[in-house]
């Protein structure tokens, strides 16, 4: 996600404007710098948290595999050690009863007899450590599993929840194409596009719809379509709006409060978002003003054609992730 260079205007309005009015308007624009701002870090965050999350899901999930494959291991070894230890049972049981036998033989094959059954009675100990051991071992990793596979359900929960407002984001992005392409079809490609990029939308406005050259009056054209754009932002208030202006890379030859493509571009920008408030009901906190001047280009070329590119206006919509970013931050 592109970082917004949002800039203030420095100065004074021209002469007609009383220097209270402009305090009040830049106090306003900074506010809802700070604000556009704001959200895009919180945008940002939800989205590494999301990736983070996925990562770490498949990390478990492929350790509980492991795990599996450890227990079924286990369990295999603890069968083989309960069969010999059974078979060493029984032939301790012969042992005693041979050496029961024997006991009155002589001495000489009686201490054969005991060395052999000491061997297997140490044997038959080891074993029996070996299958204890493995049992505890076998039952720890059960746990171990038993938590995992707890803890995976509640992660996958989440991530299903996430995806779910992802989904419902990007319906409501594509609902607001489908809306604004209805409301504006007279103006598309006379001037005006409209496209999808990143989750947001994208509606750019050429120069020669809005403006004269050099001047941020907004025309009689360009305020029709702005009027039917407000109607359909007014109607999804769950939608943010950033106004860009931009400009080409000719000098400003202006006067007055007005000393550069920057200046000029801020002001276009405040000017197409108070028509936007007085053409429908949209509350000003949604709304951010901003100026790019010739900075960011959609052609770089110096070319009277780029120029045209360059020379637009983009409003740009963005659905509000406080839902998306309040999952991420449950624990």
């Amino acid at each position: 996600m592109k970082k917004l260079i949002v800039v203030t205007i420095v100065g004074f309005f021209a002469a007609c404007v009383p220097a209270r009015q402009f305090e009040e308007t830049k106090a306003k624009y900074d506010a809802a710098v700070t604000d556009n701002k704001a959200l895009q870090d919180k945008a940002m965050k939800a989205e590494t948290k999301y990736n983070e999350l996925n990562a770490s899901t498949e990390v478990m999930r492929k350790d509980m595999e492991a795990i599996r494959r450890d227990t079924s291991v286990m369990g295999r070894s603890l069968r083989n050690l309960t069969v010999n230890y059974d078979q060493l049972d029984k032939t301790y049981r012969e042992l005693l009863d041979v050496n029961d036998r024997l006991s009155k033989g002589n001495a000489q094959d009686a201490e054969i007899l005991r060395k052999k059954y000491e061997a297997k009675l140490n044997e038959l100990h080891a074993l029996q450590d070996a299958a204890n051991d493995l049992q505890r071992n076998l039952s720890d990793k059960e746990q171990k599993l038993a938590k995992m596979e707890t803890e995976l359900a509640s992660r996958e929960k989440r991530v299903k929840e996430l995806e779910s407002v992802i989904n419902r984001k990007d319906s409501i992005v594509k609902a607001l194409k489908n809306k604004l392409s209805a409301a504006l079809l007279g103006f598309e490609n006379n001037g005006l596009t409209i496209t999808m990029k990143d989750g947001k939308v994208y509606v750019s406005l050429e120069n020669q719809l809005l403006f004269k050259s050099g001047s941020y009056d907004v025309d009689e054209k360009g305020k029709d379509a702005l009027r039917k754009l407000a109607k359909v932002l007014e109607q999804n208030p769950d939608i943010n709006i950033t106004v860009e202006g931009h400009t080409d890379t000719d000098k400003f030859g202006g006067s007055g409060s007005l000393k550069d493509n920057w200046d000029l571009s801020v002001m276009r920008a405040t000017q197409i978002v108070k028509l936007l408030m007085s053409s429908a009901t949209i509350e000003p906190k949604r709304l951010t003003a901003a100026g790019r001047g010739e900075f960011l280009p959609l052609d770089p070329a110096n070319t009277e054609d780029a120029k045209k590119k360059n020379r637009r206006t983009e409003i740009i919509l963005t659905p509000k992730l406080d839902e998306l970013y309040e999952l991420l931050n449950e624990k």
